[in-house]
């Protein structure tokens, strides 16, 4: 009994970690769909969305099963609980995939604002983020899902840049100001990403150290601070 439920869990994380690929290939899509003007990408991402959406229902279920056929305990249970948490975060990352894909259809049809340079870095960062917060959770490694913690400020600080540029553009002439809103929502969903990032690396220090941390509390120096679970 013992041996089959520890296959049911390993099963579990090889359908995550599928979900989790299919994201990232999204995320990476989408936004070299907006970089290199890639039309039939940007269509290749959205069509891909339903696999995504797909693997997120049939993991819910296998934690469901899980949680009320087996009803573990400890550190099996945060890891249930943990990967049902990881998997709304990757839906909703495929989602901002398939909304910077549908906006590069649009923008694509325009001529360019201007050489896209943030938006591309924001891009990098916030793939590497997606990219550690998995790695974290396959390993178990909480300094590394810090590490991702406290990289969300960059992104947001590299937004905020993104947008003031923006609305320099927009007051210096209205005619740009759709394609300087559609740069705007770009800078948005990959900000959004990144928080989702977070909130996986979060959600791997809870699996492996039963520890609740707040990204945005100020205390992301160590562990010593955060609140122990009980």
């Amino acid at each position: 009994m013992e041996r089959k439920f520890h296959q049911e869990l390993e099963k579990l994380k090889q359908d995550l970690l599928r979900m989790a690929s299919l994201v990232e290939h999204a995320i990476a899509g989408s936004v070299k769909s907006l970089v290199e003007r890639d039309t039939d990408l940007a269509y290749r991402v959205i069509e891909g969305d339903h696999e995504i959406d797909t693997m997120e229902m049939k993991i819910d279920e296998q934690c469901l099963r899980l949680l009320a056929l087996r009803q573990p305990m400890a550190v099996d249970l945060r890891f249930i609980t943990s990967a049902m948490k990881i998997i709304t975060d990757l839906e909703r990352m495929g989602d901002q995939a398939v909304n910077i894909a549908n906006r590069a259809i649009s923008l694509n049809r325009e001529p360019l604002l201007k050489p896209l340079i943030d938006i591309p870095r924001m891009a990098r960062l916030a793939q590497s983020m997606v990219k550690d917060s998995l790695d974290a959770f396959v390993n178990q490694d909480p300094d590394l899902a810090l590490s991702v913690c406290q990289r969300d400020d960059e992104v947001d600080h590299l937004n905020d840049q993104v947008f003031r540029e923006l609305l320099i553009f927009m007051l210096q002439d209205p005619s740009t100001i759709s394609r300087a809103l559609q740069l705007i929502f770009f800078g948005h969903q990959i900000e959004r990403i990144a928080d989702h990032s977070t909130n996986i690396a979060e959600s791997v220090i809870f699996m492996v150290k039963a520890q609740v941390i707040k990204h945005r509390g100020g205390q992301k120096k160590g562990y010593k601070k955060h609140r122990e679970v009980e």
